[in-house]
């Protein structure tokens, strides 16, 4: 077994894992990696000191854990799905900020690695990633004080160093310091993807350790399908496998049945992007990724010039999921808010706060509660109301507050859209002041008066009968006689004048 119930720890003998990938091994990736068989997914490489700001939030609605950055970024993001399969690799160069970060995710991760083999300056600025290489006493030093410090197993990812002996050297210190397995990027620190994977390198190194050794680095012609993956175990003589590129570009390169077409396995990710609520730039890189060749098609260009996920979700026919996937979490964010919320006035520092959801249906269309707070203050001759709105970026909802007579309102609720939330503030307001609001049902207050309530139905009706009497006595001829062209009526509760453009 993978994963042994009993002893809760997570083995790397005999499994195909999904390598550490920056920008690509965010939670929709790993999932999808799961679902076509990989055993174990590693998320991207991400640095200690930036993590240890990060607070870990459970996430209710989307029912993940976020560890969240002071600026409301989301560093990483798991789920159950994933609890006992996925690896937090860190990018550090420090011993007691590398154990601050494990403690603070060693609960939701199933095992800690170390990114010892990264050669790119985002990893090895600060002696991180490839450059910790040269530095074996401080790899032993955050090793040791990872191993003896949480309860999950520990394990790094290395590249082999100039000399078969100094590699094989590197790696007994490594396992002395009683990490579970080690990863072996079968390149050199100054080697790319496009030169050949030194297989030789790696099997020296399984043969000389009696832990775990994870060969990496087969993807550029010797792992295409999911046959190869065990022809590249038996090439490095390694226990397990982790694949990066071959994944990137279609992680159905996990399945025992055979790849997929990669048309089919960019919508499942993309229906995991919108479940999750991931960072649409996020999605579109990792869909790139997949498109490969096929980026500058009309497909890859839609993708390319999508900016939220709502948009890239058109270009691959799936607006229908993605909006019952939005309504869904909308009713279960709701749900959870109301009952969290108590439906009376509490005081938010200087700032009155209710419960308040703005709904719609339950208002005349031609009536809503900012109309009714407004026409109120003009009746009191006060300054008119003043309404401050902020986006939350965890999943872009608004909230908004009022200032009334200097003193502010605000629902403790989260909105959809920017007027939502300006017409749930005034609901609390007016609700606070004991003022009507203009609901269905509701006694006639003489605040909005009548040829206010009315006034825009009546403009409407007689509009659009001014409209179409003046469209039939001239028709057939109105157009070329006239020089005027009736481009569109708009109906429902807005204004209702047609549109009438002079033609060019």
């Amino acid at each position: 077994l993978v994963y042994n119930s009993l002893s809760r720890r997570l083995s790397f003998s005999n499994i195909t894992a999904l390598a550490p990938m920056v920008r690509v091994g965010t939670l929709p990736m790993r999932l999808l990696a799961l679902d076509y068989g990989a055993d174990v997914v590693y998320c991207e490489e991400l640095i200690d000191i930036k993590m240890a700001q990060c607070q870990r939030v459970e996430n209710e609605v989307l029912q993940t854990v976020d560890f969240v950055a002071p600026d409301d970024r989301v560093m990483f993001r798991t789920c159950e799905r994933e609890r006992d399969r996925v690896v937090f690799q860190m990018g550090t160069a420090d011993p007691d900020r590398a154990l601050t970060v494990a403690k603070l995710v060693e609960k939701d991760v199933a095992a800690v690695d170390v990114n010892m083999g990264c050669p790119k300056e985002y990893s090895t600025k600060g002696g991180m990633g490839a450059a910790l290489l040269s530095d074996p006493d401080k790899i032993e030093a955050i090793l040791r004080k990872l191993v003896a410090g949480v309860s999950v197993p520990v394990t790094c990812k290395i590249r082999i160093l100039p000399s078969l002996e100094e590699t094989i050297s590197l790696v007994q210190r490594i396992q002395k310091t009683g990490v579970t397995a080690v990863a072996v990027h079968g390149r050199f620190k100054e080697e790319r993807p496009r030169h050949p994977v030194h297989c030789d390198y790696i099997q020296a190194v399984a043969q000389a350790v009696s832990i775990p050794i994870i060969a990496n680095g087969g993807s550029l012609d010797l792992v295409k399908t999911n046959t190869d993956i065990e022809e590249f175990r038996k090439a490095t003589g390694a226990s397990s496998v982790m694949l990066a590129r071959a994944a990137m570009w279609n992680p159905s390169v996990f399945s025992s049945q055979g790849l997929l077409p990669v048309e089919t396995v960019m919508e499942e990710y993309l229906k995991y992007a919108i479940r999750y609520d991931n960072n649409a730039f996020n999605t579109k890189y990792c869909l790139c990724q997949m498109l490969r060749d096929k980026v500058e098609s009309p497909l890859g260009k839609q993708v390319q010039a999508a900016q939220t996920n709502a948009e890239i979700s058109e270009a691959y026919g799936l607006q229908e999921f993605y909006q019952q996937t939005q309504d869904q979490l909308q009713a279960r964010r709701d749900a959870l808010q109301s009952d969290s919320q108590p439906d009376r006035p509490v005081m938010d520092g200087d700032v009155t706060t209710m419960a308040v959801k703005f709904e719609r249906r339950e208002y005349p269309p031609q009536i809503t509660p900012k109309m009714f707070l407004l026409e109120w203050s003009r009746k009191e001759k006060l300054e008119q109301p003043l309404y401050e709105t902020v986006q939350r970026s965890q999943d872009r909802s608004f909230q908004s507050t009022v200032t009334v007579a200097e003193k502010k309102y605000r629902s403790t609720l989260w909105e959809k859209s920017k007027k939502f939330a300006e017409q749930a503030a005034a609901i609390v307001c007016l609700r606070v002041l004991g003022i009507p609001e203009g609901r269905i049902g509701e006694e006639d207050s003489g605040l909005v008066c009548k040829r206010k309530r009315q006034g825009r139905t009546n403009a409407a009706q007689f509009s659009l009968l001014c409209f179409w009497t003046f469209f039939f006595h001239l028709k057939p001829f109105s157009c070329v006689q006239t020089g005027i062209c009736p481009v569109h009526i708009q109906s429902s509760t807005g204004s209702v004048f047609s549109d009438l453009k002079k033609r060019p």
